[in-house]
């Protein structure tokens, strides 16, 4: 271990594992502030709903376009202090945010707030590092899912607040959680040592950052500006000229900002794609879900719901996602480590199907939110343990935060896929989609659940086969039919490039 740790059975350690969730949660349910409050945002603050959008927008281009940075340096000598300064500014943000002092000011400090969304994966470098491996395994696998539980804990919590208290309420109670979150991390988070102190790739960064700010922006900006917008357009070459650019920049730099060479091994590519295409099936149901409810019954379906109710319509899906961590581990030992992931996927099209064929009544929509948890879960739970157990504990912080991106560029895209179906469904002069449009949507989203499934069972049997001694209580979720050399990590490892040790 590279890390600091406390002594065996030490407070510190016993409650390193509680705090670094504690964090993942205030991240994820700050995030979420934004999306039920965009209707109260445009009304108080006197702005279109289009505007007001730029309240969620904005944490998530700040999110991902910080997150490698973050991940990079977090994988150095200076984790603590990464980690401590991010929270401080998301604290500081809150406080922005929570001010009556206007849209700019809430913008800004809802951007300062998506700098939290960084710091998932340098928590998990952080559990690698500074556990036993009995204790780091679960950990790893159940900080991996805090940020899809977060979002279904965020709702209903929003709702209440703002139906109670105010839409600056809201914001106050991030703060506040911000705090206590910050006070664990000075007491709790080790440092580390025995890092390399590297230089940071800032070419990498700058061409990442902006490559995927006007990727992200095309997103969300598309249905405004109209897809065939030349505006748009323009914006996507460029962003996809700037994302092949940095592509081209990693593999020739010695000090990467994000080591492509890793994607070599099937294991880390199985995760990081199953990751961006998992992505995009878990909001397209999320966003479903959350609009049909609203919806007033006279449209012929729906329910009218409130923000608070389509909140709890959501809790089901944090509640299954927390337990699948457990249920992880055991279905590994009982089945095969290589079926977790696509039987996670299995899960999740259930879900999927269920809304398809059943919404005509919200208690079958609780229901369908727990079934997705639980697969969305499962899914989620097993990529970092596959990533961690694949690359050098150097790399971890770097690796992970890719895959945290990958997942953000996915949920933007599940958003805007589910968006524009809808939207395609709207009869001329009315506000609101047939309900046929949500039969189409969930359609696709099964086709992309199936898309998934295939991915995670056929890319890593087309690598070539390793020899692994590596048990699935050593090791979370390695299999014998993934690797046949000596470890994954070894297999990463030995493949040549700048940057390898």
């Amino acid at each position: 271990m590279d890390a600091t740790h406390a002594a065996p059975g030490g407070l510190r350690e016993r409650a390193l594992v509680p705090v670094l969730v504690f964090l993942g949660m205030v991240v994820a349910v700050i995030s979420s502030l934004g999306s039920p409050l965009v209707p109260t945002i445009a009304s108080v603050d006197h702005v279109s709903l289009s505007d007001a959008q730029w309240s969620l927008t904005i944490t998530l281009l700040v999110g991902a376009v910080a997150t490698p940075t973050m991940g990079r340096l977090g994988d150095g000598p200076h984790r603590r202090r990464v980690i401590i300064g991010a929270i401080t500014v998301v604290l500081l943000g809150s406080v922005l945010a929570a001010l009556p002092l206007g849209f700019g000011f809430l913008i800004v400090g809802r951007g300062m707030q998506g700098l939290g969304l960084g710091l998932t994966p340098l928590a998990i470098a952080t559990a690698r590092d500074a556990l036993p491996a009995e204790r780091s395994r679960p950990a790893v696998a159940l900080l991996s899912i805090t940020t899809v539980a977060g979002v279904g804990l965020g709702y209903p919590l929003t709702g209440l607040i703002a139906e109670s208290w105010g839409v600056h309420a809201g914001f106050w109670f991030g703060a506040i959680i911000s705090a206590l979150a910050l006070t664990a991390a000075v007491l709790v988070v080790p440092n580390a040592r025995g890092r390399e102190k590297r230089p940071l790739d800032a070419p990498g960064a700058v061409l990442l950052a902006v490559g995927l700010a006007a990727l992200l922006l095309a997103l969300s900006e598309g249905g405004l500006w109209g897809w065939g917008s030349a505006r748009l357009l323009g914006l996507t070459v460029a962003a996809l000229v700037l994302l092949a650019w940095w592509t081209f920049h990693e593999l020739r730099t010695a000090h990467p900002l994000v080591d492509l060479r890793s994607l070599r091994n099937r294991v880390v590519l199985t995760a990081d794609v199953s990751g961006l295409i998992a992505g995009v099936a878990m909001y397209m149901l999320m966003s479903m879900v959350t609009r049909f409810v609203q919806t007033p019954s006279s449209a012929g379906y729906g329910f009218g719901t409130s923000v608070l109710v389509t909140g709890l319509v959501l809790l089901p899906f944090s509640v299954a996602s927390v337990a699948s961590s457990k249920l992880v581990p055991l279905l590994a030992r009982r089945t095969s480590t290589a079926l977790v992931l696509p039987v996670g996927c299995a899960v999740s099209l259930l879900s999927m199907a269920m809304f398809l064929f059943g919404r005509n009544s919200l208690w079958e929509l609780f229901v369908i939110m727990g079934v997705a948890g639980l697969g969305v879960g499962c899914t989620f739970a097993v990529m970092p343990g596959l990533i961690v157990a694949s690359v050098p504990a150097d790399e971890t912080g770097s690796a992970i935060s890719f895959n945290q991106v990958l997942r953000t560029v996915g949920y933007s895209t599940g958003s805007v896929l589910s968006a524009v179906i809808l939207e395609a469904h709207t009869p001329a002069g009315r506000l609101l989609p047939e309900n046929s449009g949500y039969q189409a949507a969930a359609w696709l989203g099964c086709a992309v659940w199936v898309v998934t499934a295939v991915v995670t069972i056929v890319l890593p049997r087309r690598g070539a086969r390793v020899r692994s001694t590596v048990t699935v209580d050593e090791e979370l979720l390695m299999d014998e039919s993934i690797a046949d050399a000596e470890t994954a990590e070894d297999s990463v490892s030995a493949v040549p490039g700048p940057g390898r040790r």
